[in-house]
């Protein structure tokens, strides 16, 4: 007998969500007969839309959706069905050889509605559907080492020193677990310069990073030339290349959460990569971890200035 639809109210419209207690996310590897259904994403988006919203609106997203549970494949979505509602935003953008028809996420309705279409993990943009080729946002993605995720240190050290790095160029930066393998650090940009300015700068300062430090980073792309050292990944600088965004579940064991923290977090003993979860990710994002960030990102003009300084 099928379950009827469970209606939850978002705003000023009422979604339906179906097969509410269908199990998409598993729970913990300890206690594997527990897990969390589509209603239980449901009202996690519902609640945790005031913080995830700002990070969301106006940018195109590719969906990851789990349609068959835990177990089943897993489906990357970048074009919008045309069975999606109407009042849900679109956004047309280039790619080589024609357009794509993104799903842009700009109210709690919609975040319930890609609940109800199994979307686990929303990867946003980096740039935003008005200014598509412009990033206002940089990310370094920073895992553990090799397939290591139970040592975090090295994780930890990276983001400190990418840190001092970016504050001697002038550049503000926030810090984000994954909910998946480690760190992302995210700068905030002014959306002046083009994807490929924010991609090289990005690699250049990777690059200065793993010099001043050639026996714990590396910039090399091949797994088999790092040598055990810490890969400072900037490919997610990219034109149409995404990042997990803030708050957004992950598909793993205990469905841990991509979460916000502050700069003194880092130094908490208990602090990995899934530290938060739809359990708690919203009690933890009341607390506002990147009060502390600008509103306004910065231009990367000076920055670029210094940095070449540095490379002499």
């Amino acid at each position: 007998m099928s379950q009827a639809p469970r209606a939850v109210r978002a705003g000023r419209r009422t979604v339906p969500v179906h097969r509410p207690e269908k199990v998409l996310l598993a729970g913990r590897e300890e206690d594997e007969a527990t897990g969390y259904t589509k209603g239980d994403l449901a009202d996690y988006h519902r609640a945790v839309a005031p913080y995830m919203l700002p990070h969301l609106r106006g940018r195109p997203l590719m969906l990851e959706r789990h349609s068959d549970g835990p177990d089943g494949p897993v489906f990357m979505q970048k074009n919008t069905p045309d069975t999606y509602p109407d009042w849900i935003t679109r956004v047309e953008v280039p790619k080589e050889g024609g357009t794509v028809t993104h799903t842009v996420c700009d109210d709690t309705a919609t975040l319930v509605y890609l609940a109800d279409q199994a979307c686990v993990t929303l990867h946003r943009w980096l740039s935003r559907a008005d200014r598509i080729r412009c990033p206002d946002r940089m990310v370094f993605d920073l895992d553990p080492p090799g397939d290591d995720v139970v040592d975090f240190a090295p994780v930890r050290e990276a983001a400190r020193r990418l840190r001092e790095l970016l504050d001697e160029l002038g550049l503000p930066s926030a810090l984000m677990t994954t909910g998946s393998r480690g760190l992302h650090l995210v700068v905030p940009l002014d959306g002046r310069e083009d994807v490929d300015e924010v991609r090289a700068f990005a690699r250049d300062a990777a690059d200065v990073l793993a010099a001043a430090h050639p026996d714990r980073f590396t910039t090399a792309a091949r797994k088999k030339d790092r040598g055990g050292r810490l890969y400072l990944d900037v490919q997610r600088n990219g034109y149409a290349q995404t990042a997990v965004a803030p708050y957004t579940v992950r598909a793993r064991p205990g469905a841990p959460v991509a979460a916000p923290v502050s700069w003194d977090q880092l130094d908490d003993p208990d602090l990995d990569a899934r530290r938060w979860t739809i359990a708690d990710a919203v009690e933890h994002a009341r607390t506002r971890p990147w009060a502390g960030i600008p509103r306004r990102g910065r231009a990367l003009g000076p920055a670029r200035r210094r940095l070449d300084a540095l490379r002499g």
